[in-house]
């Protein structure tokens, strides 16, 4: 499936291309042109952008189940500051 194009140009993804690159981008980071298409689309469509908060959400519990499970005896588990976290956090969902 080609995906539709505007008059500017800018690429039009649907919702299917959309839960598929969102998905992809967690593990890669995406080319700027269909970064900028998701982005856009995640604008104007409220279901794709819950499905992202989502896989972000769901990222995120695993890590931190891992993490704790990881984490040796007697080993203080907080090793960073909130705002250490927060940053890596952000830069994660923004790549």
């Amino acid at each position: 499936m080609v995906p539709a194009r505007d008059r500017e140009g800018i690429m039009m993804l649907n919702c299917k291309d959309v839960t598929q690159l969102i998905s992809k981008s967690m593990d890669t980071s995406l080319p700027v042109g269909k970064r900028i298409g998701v982005h856009i689309h995640l604008l104007m469509c409220r279901f794709c952008a819950r499905y992202e908060k989502q896989l972000l959400l769901i990222r995120e519990t695993v890590r931190s189940i891992v993490a704790e499970e990881e984490t040796p005896e007697g080993v203080s588990k907080e090793l960073l500051s909130e705002e250490a976290r927060e940053k890596i956090r952000a830069a994660l969902r923004h790549p």
